[in-house]
């Protein structure tokens, strides 16, 4: 998906929602556990009760990984059910020498590797460009750089002084240098809102994704008032609040609830940014 097309789909929606399939085998509603693939037809639910509200989806690779072989052929069937419309994200932060991060960009780009053609996946900058390359070799794909994250510790390194910036600043200033607005995304936390400005005068044309938003405390306001610009330039993941809004029989329709009131309110944010 190009970078217009993504733009246009976020104004065709009236949505930058993206809803993360962080599927967990245990929180799975009981009734579905019976299915030959409960993750995939959990997924297959969610999908179809969230596609109307939602411009993209990202299954958070460690919840499949974590099942061996059934993990990756649910993920597989995921992918495949994804809407075609849909921008698809692999959240898997690699990140490694230059000959692994090729197969990393393999695994998730090329069909004729592991079967999955992802539009995007997430990628760690933490051994720099060698290591990023290889992502961005792939035509029409994108890499989404995790340059200021939303857990504590974040502060770690992320936040860390190096002259006269921090380090997430230099990430994303460096990476700019790697490729264009068309190809990269950054990863920015939703608890990080206040930053965002800052942000925006580093990166103001490119995409960014931000998790965060419910479950873990972030604004959908004041993410949107600072990070949204003409082009839409948002994706807001949300992910347990919208799954696991109830674990009974209702699972969809509640999950559908949560997204549809995520989506008018973006669509009020969307509103107010083209009158200004």
């Amino acid at each position: 998906m190009t970078y217009s097309e993504l733009s246009n789909l976020i104004f065709q929606k009236q949505s930058y929602l993206c809803v993360g399939l962080d599927t967990d085998p245990r929180k799975l509603p009981q009734h579905l556990l019976t299915e030959p693939d409960p993750v995939f037809a959990f997924n297959k639910a969610i999908i179809d009760a969230t596609a109307d509200f939602a411009v993209a989806y990202k299954p958070n690779i460690a919840f499949y990984e974590a099942q061996g072989p059934r993990g990756w052929e649910s993920l597989q069937k995921t992918l495949d059910y994804i809407p075609a419309n849909c921008f698809t994200i692999a959240d898997a932060k690699r990140g490694d020498i230059g000959n692994t991060s090729d197969l990393y960009a393999r695994t998730f780009f090329d069909p004729a590797a592991a079967g999955l053609s992802f539009d995007s996946v997430t990628v760690a900058p933490y051994m720099g460009h060698d290591s990023v390359l290889p992502f961005l070799a792939y035509e029409g794909k994108w890499v989404i750089l995790l340059a200021l994250t939303s857990n504590t510790g974040s502060a770690d390194f992320q936040r860390q002084q190096v002259g006269e910036q921090e380090l997430f600043e230099i990430v994303i200033e460096t990476a700019q240098t790697w490729a264009g607005t068309d190809k990269l995304m950054f990863v920015v936390g939703a608890t990080q809102a206040d930053e965002l400005s800052r942000i925006r005068e580093l990166a103001p044309d490119n995409f960014l994704l931000v998790p965060g938003v419910g479950a873990q405390g972030g604004s959908l306001q004041d993410v949107s008032r600072r990070g949204l610009t003409a082009s839409g330039g948002l994706l807001v993941n949300a992910s347990r609040s919208i799954l696991y809004a109830s674990d009974g029989v209702d699972f969809a329709d509640r999950a559908r609830d949560e997204a549809r009131a995520l989506q008018k309110e973006m669509a009020t944010y969307l509103a107010a940014m083209q009158r200004n």
